[in-house]
């Protein structure tokens, strides 16, 4: 699994670093998300999956690895 986010749509909630704060951190200027590892550890999917269904602006991409970034 990839993941990407999108910046645009991004609102800064940080639901993401809270539940799977191993893959996401926010930026300090914005408070945006960013993808710390993009093709995360299989022991992390769930968490991700969690972060993807909890993001308010559905700013979370998942595609398959090697996948063109959006």
């Amino acid at each position: 699994m990839r993941i990407t986010v999108d910046t645009e749509r991004c609102v800064g909630s940080g639901m993401c670093v809270l539940t799977a704060g191993e893959v996401f951190d926010q930026r300090e200027e914005d408070g945006k998300a960013i993808v710390l590892r993009p093709e995360p550890p299989a022991d992390t999917l769930d968490s991700v999956r969690e972060a993807v269904d909890l993001c308010p602006a559905a700013a979370i991409v998942l595609s398959a690895p090697g996948a063109p970034v959006p």
